[in-house]
Formats: structure tokens, C-alpha cells, sequence
């Protein structure tokens, strides 16, 4: 098998490489990019949001992940789930809490806090909490904690006066304590949490978001404050799967990437032909639109089909189809994509556009590519977003997927349904982060459709201005001229037809070329024949004539001799 080609990845940016406080790193992916290296070491951190939002589970793999990954212990205190509840919660993203809790890597407790108690004493003490905590962090050597949440902790607490003081001895506690702590409290309904007091005492604060718009769920995390740090300010999208939490750290990137000089093939040589005889630029953004029918995936496989032929990774993005739908339906034009698969060079993501919302979309993009590692990369269709988004938010997501693919210098190809036929309009509004847009148009003649395929731009390099005929047959796609002439364009049998009758009149021409040459000819002969004649008797004559000269002069010799015998025989002077 052919080698893979390996493409670049980006660098996140490290705690050691930011001045200022020191960083505790979360190792949740993308995390620690927006926070430039971590949590504030040693700090208490709020993670505030409204109820299903992933607080706990952000916390708790602050906790598991500093074990695994950093060599930290940790110490979970909860008030609302115990120990059994959290323990059969986080198994399914492959936490063994309980194994960890027997290498005494972590603690966990679950503390009852009663309202009714709290109101029937009128008093509230943080020590016995301290207490505890201060024998689980002990107990473990932890280095990490955290407190979920603190509404049930401060539930029956109402005075506002002692609840600002509580937190701040809860909070300075924590510091002196020099454990990096996540404290998780609810979002209130006109502030950013309920007591409207704990994000002011915090001295990092995160805010989770899971909204709802067309019945499909969008989860954004947002870094409200972070003191003594530089940080991300924008909303990032974020996704909860089986592998837990991930945060997509970039909104949009710089217009700094790479360019390539490199050129590869679309797997039509003809197209290659009309992209100035090379095909695409490595690293560049293809979109091809046109209406339903026009052939718009097939092209797109056409394209993973000839990558996978150069031994290139291909990722392959599908919302309408199952991959198995697809493999069998590119067979049918001769494309055998079942192979690749097999071979580990074609990876399918398929899911509908309404699975989750257009961040989640971005940030499983962004996922399949870091670990797919694709040289080039397929989305067919991006106007099925049009689901659950308006044109502007696809816009802005379909910008970050071009900068991602850009940044790693994957050429993507993207495929468009446009309901407008021939129209030179993008549905989903990007054509112009395009660098080649192909556009694909069905026309109905002599009682049938057939296919269009025009290149409307190709950045960088001289391109076909010309309309090619766009043909799926047992052996790929094919592409062939128009007829043009007699001011009609004709495709399909109506030109097939057409060419048959103009091959037809070509051979009467032909003939009729080649009878009145052999008429000329004949003629030519005949004349020939009279010339030659002519020259013949010409040639008769001028021997006649000579023979004539000749016995004059032989004549005249004989009568000057003579006369010099007679002078002669008479003695004349």
C-alpha cells in the first residue's frame, strides 16, 4: 500500500509559554487552549450554568484527567449525587472512579445539606465542611478539588451579608489550602449565577450554555473573568460524547496559513484540463453547486477516489447518506470506495444535519480530522445546515471548517444544493472562501435532461471559460464538448443525433468531393491526351521543316559548285 501522507497540525499554546500565574492545565480538549494553559494554580475557579449544561461532568474530568494525565490526585466533594450515583454517571465515558479510589489517587464524599435544619437553628458554619474536606485532601494528597454545588451547600442560607461572607472564607480557605479548586453553582435568572456574589469572589469564572433553536441543542462554553490572565473572550462551541467534554478553541483563525504550489489531480482528466492542465491547488477550498441530480456527490467521490488512489487519507463528511449507500451508488459510475475503506484510507462521519446544532457539527469535524489526519476532505451537502441555522450562523461555521481545513492544509471540497438551477448564487453564502467553484446545471432538450458543468472561478490559475457536458457512465464521469453551431446548442441524444447527421452530410459532401475530383481528373486526361497529339504533330512538323531546310541549303551548295566548275572550264576572272 501506497505511504500516507501525514499533514500539519497546530500547536496549542502551553502554560510555560504565558507570563504571569501559574497555569493548571485540565486536560479537556480545547480547554486549556482558551485559557492559555489551565485553570489559575492554587486559585478556586466558578463553573457556573443553567441545569444539563455538563458543570459536573466538567468537573469531575478536571479531576479524573489530573490523575491520568498530570499525576494530581484529586478530591470530589458532592451535595447533590453520592458516591453510587456519581460512580454509575461518569462510567460511560470510561471513568473507573472506584479503582482510582482504591489506589488512593481519589477521594470522594457526598455531603446532605438540609434547608429545613439550617432555618431551624438560625446559624451556619463552614467548619465542620472544612473539616472534611481538609481529611479528603489529606487522605489522597490532593491537588485538585471540587465542590458541586454550592446552591445545595448554601441552600437554606438567605442573608446576603453572611452569605457574601461564607464564600469569601470558603473561597480564601481553598487558597491557603493551595489545592486548584472548581466550584460549580447554577445560572440565576437575571445573572450570571443565582446569588448573583459568587462570580465576584472567584478569581477564574466559566460560563456553560445549552441553548435550544429549531428543537436542536447547542452547548457553548464562555470565559467570563480569569484574573492575571490573557484568555479567549468569544462564546466556543462544545460537544459532550463518549469520550467526555471537548471545546473547539477557535472561532475564526487568521488569514496566516500556508500555500501550496502543489498541484492534484480531481480524478477527471478532462476537468484537470480545464483547471489549467494540473487540477486543484493542495490546500485550497473547491465548491461545487448545482441542483438536485446534477451529479454534485458523484463528482466529490470522484475526487476521494483519486486521493485514496495516491495513497492520501480522505475524509469523507455525509449528511443526506449512509456510507454504505454511498459506496454502492459510486459503484455504479465505476467507483469502488468499499477498498479504500477497508485499506483505512476513506473514513466516513455520516449523521443528519439535525443529530445536534452547528457548533457540535464543528466541533465533530474538528475532532474526525485530528484523529483521522485526512490529506483532503469531503463535506456533501453543506446547504443541509440550512436546518438548524440561518444563512449567517452557517456562514460563520462553514468559514471556521474552511480555516481549520486551510490551517492544516487539507483540501476540502464542499458540495452546495442550489434550488435555482444555473443561478451564480451560493445558498449557504460562502463562495466567496471558495478558491474554485464548479457549478453543475441540469437542461432538458430533445425530451430529456442532461448535464452542464461550468467552472465559475478558479483562483490562481487560468481556467476554462468553456461549457462541458457532464456524463455518468459505467466508467466514471466523463466530459464532453457541446454541439454549438446554426445558433443552437444541443446535448444528450438531441446531439448525438445531430452529430450523426452532420457525420452523414460530411460523408455526401465527401463524396460528392471525390466524384467531381474524378470528373477533373478525366477531364485533365482527356486534355492531356489533345496536348500530347497537339505536341506530336507540332514535332512532326518542325522535322518537315527541318528536312526542307535542309535540301534547300543541300540545292544551293550544289548550284554554287557548278557554276565554279564552269568558270573554271571557260577561264573566268
Amino acid at each position: 500500500m501506497p505511504a500516507v501522507k501525514k499533514r500539519g497540525s497546530h500547536n496549542s499554546v502551553s502554560a510555560g509559554e504565558l507570563p504571569g500565574i501559574a497555569k493548571c492545565p485540565t486536560g479537556v480538549q480545547g480547554l486549556d487552549d482558551i485559557l492559555g494553559g489551565g485553570l489559575p494554580r492554587g486559585r478556586p475557579t466558578l463553573v457556573a450554568g443553567a441545569a444539563g449544561c455538563g458543570k459536573t461532568l466538567l468537573a469531575m474530568e478536571f479531576i479524573i484527567r489530573g490523575i491520568r494525565q498530570f499525576g494530581e490526585p484529586g478530591a470530589f466533594m458532592a451535595f447533590e449525587e453520592d458516591e453510587k450515583e456519581l460512580i454509575q454517571n461518569v462510567a460511560s465515558l470510561g471513568f473507573d472512579l472506584p479503582a482510582l479510589m482504591r489506589r488512593k489517587q481519589l477521594a470522594v464524599d457526598y455531603v446532605r445539606v438540609e434547608r429545613s435544619e439550617i432555618q431551624e437553628t438560625g446559624e451556619y458554619d463552614l467548619e465542620g465542611l472544612f473539616v472534611r474536606l481538609n481529611s479528603m485532601i489529606e487522605q489522597v494528597g490532593a491537588k485538585r478539588v471540587v465542590l458541586d454545588s454550592l446552591e445545595a451547600l448554601f441552600a437554606g442560607l438567605e442573608n446576603e451579608a453572611i452569605l457574601r461572607a461564607e464564600l469569601r472564607r470558603l473561597f480564601r480557605w481553598l487558597k491557603d489550602k493551595g489545592v486548584t479548586a472548581i466550584i460549580t453553582g447554577e445560572q440565576g435568572s437575571n445573572q450570571l449565577t443565582r446569588h448573583g456574589l459568587e462570580e465576584y469572589v472567584s478569581d477564574c469564572v466559566l460560563f456553560l450554555d445549552h441553548r435550544i433553536h429549531n428543537q436542536v441543542g447547542t452547548r457553548r462554553l464562555r470565559v467570563v473573568k480569569y484574573r492575571g490572565s490573557a484568555h479567549g473572550t468569544n462564546e466556543y462551541p462544545t460537544m459532550i460524547d463518549q469520550h467526555g467534554l471537548s471545546v473547539l478553541p477557535v472561532t475564526s483563525l487568521g488569514l496566516d496559513y500556508a500555500v501550496e504550489k502543489e498541484r492534484i489531480s480531481s480524478g477527471i482528466p478532462r476537468l484537470d484540463t480545464m483547471l489549467g492542465g494540473e487540477g486543484y491547488y493542495r490546500g485550497s477550498s473547491i465548491l461545487v453547486s448545482g441542483s438536485a441530480g446534477t451529479g454534485k456527490t458523484s463528482l466529490a467521490a470522484t475526487f476521494a477516489d483519486a486521493a485514496c488512489r495516491r495513497g492520501e487519507r480522505c475524509l469523507f463528511v455525509a449528511y443526506e447518506e449512509s456510507p454504505r449507500q454511498i459506496v454502492r451508488n459510486m459503484a455504479s459510475i465505476g467507483l469502488n470506495l468499499g477498498r479504500w475503506e477497508r485499506k483505512g484510507l476513506l473514513a466516513f462521519r455520516a449523521a443528519r444535519s439535525t443529530l445536534y446544532g452547528l457548533e457540535q457539527h464543528l466541533v465533530s469535524i474538528h475532532k474526525a480530522v485530528e484523529e483521522f489526519d485526512p490529506a483532503v476532505a469531503v463535506i456533501d451537502p453543506i446547504t443541509t445546515m440550512r436546518s438548524v441555522g440561518n444563512e449567517g450562523e452557517i456562514q460563520i461555521m462553514l468559514t471556521r471548517v474552511v480555516d481549520l481545513l486551510k490551517r492544516k492544509g487539507i483540501t476540502g471540497l464542499f458540495t452546495s444544493l442550489s434550488e435555482t438551477g444555473w443561478s451564480e448564487h451560493s445558498d449557504a453564502g460562502i463562495s466567496s472562501l471558495m478558491d474554485t467553484w464548479i457549478l453543475l446545471r441540469n437542461v432538458e432538450s430533445g425530451s430529456e435532461r442532461n448535464r452542464l458543468l461550468f467552472i465559475l472561478k478558479s483562483r490562481g490559475m487560468s481556467h476554462s471559460n468553456q461549457v462541458r457536458e457532464f456524463v455518468l457512465t459505467e466508467r466514471g464521469i466523463q466530459l464532453t464538448d457541446l454541439y454549438t453551431g446554426q445558433g443552437k446548442v444541443l446535448t444528450g441524444s438531441a446531439r448525438m443525433i445531430q452529430e450523426a447527421q452532420d457525420k452523414a452530410q460530411e460523408i455526401v459532401e465527401r463524396d460528392k468531393t471525390a466524384q467531381r475530383r474524378r470528373e477533373l481528373e478525366q477531364a485533365q486526361r482527356r486534355l492531356q491526351a489533345q496536348v500530347n497529339d497537339l505536341m506530336a504533330q507540332l514535332e512532326l512538323l518542325e522535322e518537315e521543316r527541318e528536312r526542307l531546310k535542309q535540301r534547300e541549303k543541300a540545292r544551293t551548295d550544289a548550284d554554287a559548285t557548278d557554276r565554279e566548275c564552269i568558270a573554271r572550264v571557260c577561264g573566268a576572272d
